[in-house]
């Protein structure tokens, strides 16, 4: 047997077992989440135990799984990359090896791709569907408007309003946004006005992150999970928008401050922290991955953390200042042909001018962009050194309401 009929062979018996996995594991019926993960883990096992492929001697094991990898570059082949790393512990160690970080690779293979930086001198093209009538919104990885293919689903947010604010839940399911879930990695939360925002991030973003600690317990959807799992919401970045007092015409003006971003990385050679793994996930069950949330942190003061007293040493982000054009008598940016709308809610954000070193022109490098293309229906194109999360965050944003700023 030739090694591509092996490679075949092998995409279509664990491309099943990877189905069977996901129907199991999506709630496929009415089952807990831990006799969905027992089962599901039961279903792969079973599998793997009964094909040809087990006990493949190592060096050829490496050789096949890197030509499927290699071959498997769009989603949705890249879909067997995934199925590959959850037939046992040994073929994940594999996968991990193999498969790269989006900064290096470019490609968004497991759930952990949508924490790490993106790639570098390129956007990563994404975009974000809007459904007003529940207030949820999905974001995509790739878009063929001339067919009804939606492309690859990374994540969802659904906005939840309370009375001194409004938080964006982020989750990677698109059927359960509850901070209860196991699929729960992080929120958007604005004041009352709708000008400056912060960035949770479920899981501590680096070795020194501080949580934020609240007396509420209380859980979307009266959830609750594990007490052996890491607590609080850590703030990874912070986000405002400028005030029009005086209610003048004009785009709007925001900045990003990325608290775990040093301004070093848009530098050649700068590095910016990357994420290999959720913290305590049950390795067993991959690729399912179980995403644990704690007790809730519901409270948190945005005087007592002055946006712009944290600038040094941080990454900051602003937007592009658009130009006016005479004939259309509208402001305008570049967006190479992704946004095709105007919109007040469209922007780009380049690194602002302190980040820069003298002589160097990387600030006008748009990291991340986002616009109109029509009804309910936006473009999110991001790159190094911000996150899929991060960006997806900082978009939602701008589809809130701000009082002090139209």
């Amino acid at each position: 047997m030739s090694l591509k009929s092996i490679i075949q062979d092998m995409k279509g018996e664990f491309g099943s077992i990877s189905r069977k996995g996901f129907n199991v594991r999506f709630g496929q019926g009415t089952l807990s989440r831990s006799h969905r993960v027992v089962q599901d883990s039961s279903v792969s096992i079973d599998a793997f135990n009964q094909c040809c492929w087990a006990n493949m001697p190592a060096e050829i094991l490496r050789d096949v799984l890197m030509r499927i990898e290699a071959s498997d570059i769009t989603w949705p082949p890249r879909k067997n990359v995934v199925a590959c790393a959850g037939v046992c512990r040994n073929w994940r160690e594999i996968m991990k090896e193999i498969v790269k970080t989006l900064e290096i690779s470019g490609n968004l293979t497991f759930p952990i791709s949508l924490k790490q930086p993106g790639p570098r001198n390129s956007l990563l093209q994404c975009y974000i569907k809007r459904n007003c009538s529940n207030q949820t919104y999905y974001l995509y990885l790739g878009l063929n408007q001339s067919t009804n293919d939606n492309g690859k689903f990374l994540l969802m947010a659904r906005k939840c309003r309370r009375p001194t604010c409004t938080d964006y839940i982020i989750s990677l399911n698109g059927d359960d946004v509850s901070k209860g879930s196991g699929t729960y990695i992080g929120k958007l939360r604005s004041n009352f006005l709708g000008t400056k925002f912060t960035i949770y991030d479920s899981q501590p973003p680096n070795s020194g992150a501080k949580v934020t600690k609240s007396c509420s317990t209380r859980l979307m959807n009266m959830k609750r999970v594990s007490p052996r799992v890491l607590a609080g919401n850590y703030p990874v970045a912070h986000i405002s928008y400028e005030l029009n007092v005086l209610g003048s015409r004009g785009p709007r003006r925001m900045q990003c401050i990325m608290d775990d971003i040093p301004a070093s990385s848009i530098e050649p050679g700068g590095v910016a922290p990357t994420q290999t793994e959720f913290l305590l996930s049950n390795l067993d069950t991959f690729p399912s991955l179980p995403f644990f949330r704690s007790k809730s942190t519901r409270a948190e003061n945005f005087q007592s953390q002055p946006l712009f007293g944290q600038r040094d040493g941080m990454l900051a982000l602003r937007n592009k200042a658009p130009r006016w054009h005479e004939q259309l008598q509208c402001w305008c940016l570049n967006f190479n042909g992704r946004v095709t709308v105007a919109s007040v809610k469209n922007f780009q954000l380049v690194a602002s001018v302190e980040n820069v070193a003298a002589g160097q022109e990387q600030h006008e490098n748009v990291i991340l962009q986002f616009g109109k293309v029509g009804k309910d229906i936006f473009t999110m194109d991001y790159q190094y050194p911000i996150s899929a999360f991060q960006a997806f965050a900082i978009c939602l944003s701008s589809f809130d309401t701000k009082i002090a700023c139209e």
